[in-house]
């Protein structure tokens, strides 16, 4: 037992951080970006470790965006004209809303783009059993952390497919905590995109149309 935890510490550890991380996501709270902060940092000596080396380097690129995010969140926003000054003052989190139409088609074209620069790396740069996997989960990664910034709404959809394909990758590299907690996110994703859902219907101010 104590051998298996020696081994598997910082997959334990991530794990626990990862799952603070995801409700903190579902419940659309800001401290989820401090929690993600920390998570990536080990994320980067854990994933370096199993060889899955595009999620590593993906980490770097997580880590900013956590800094990023909780100030895109925290930013004030415009408010109504009829609002009182004092209220005008006030900062607001960013609402939830729906991505823009504008936005899908050259977000499919960059996603693939990345995919495909990220798979030849691999399989001429490293010693990395799993190409097709680790870089088509990180190149959609970069797209999902950048519409969870921005609070879109379909940014669950987006790492229902990420977080489904981590899962079984994760098992085949022996990080098995991890892995679990990725089937987890699944779950918690579906349930997520019904909870911004109803959070949008119950307060339309935030909602904004999509061009």
């Amino acid at each position: 037992m104590a051998q298996f935890i020696a081994d598997h510490w910082l997959d334990m550890l991530t794990t626990i951080l990862g799952l603070a991380y995801i409700v903190l996501e579902y419940r659309a709270s800001i401290w989820m970006w401090v929690v993600g902060f920390f998570m990536e940092a080990l994320g980067i000596v854990l994933y370096y470790q199993k060889g899955l080396y595009a999620d590593c380097g993906m980490e770097f690129y997580y880590l900013a965006m956590t800094i990023y995010g909780f100030i895109a969140w925290k930013s004030p926003f415009r408010k109504a004209s009829g609002e009182h000054a004092a209220e005008k003052a006030k900062p607001k989190e960013m609402p939830i809303t729906h991505i823009k139409k504008s936005l899908i088609v050259p977000w499919a074209l960059i996603t693939l783009a990345i995919w495909g620069a990220l798979y030849a790396f691999l399989v001429t740069c490293t010693d990395s059993r799993v190409p097709v996997a680790d870089s088509f989960t990180t190149a959609l990664s970069i797209v999902g952390i950048i519409a969870l910034s921005h609070k879109y709404l379909e940014q669950w959809l987006i790492w229902i497919v990420v977080d489904a394909v981590t899962c079984v990758l994760y098992f085949y590299k022996d990080i098995p905590f991890k892995a679990s907690l990725y089937g987890l996110y699944v779950v918690i994703a579906v349930m997520g995109y019904f909870k911004w859902k109803r959070m949008m219907a119950q307060d339309p101010s935030r909602e904004k149309s999509a061009s």
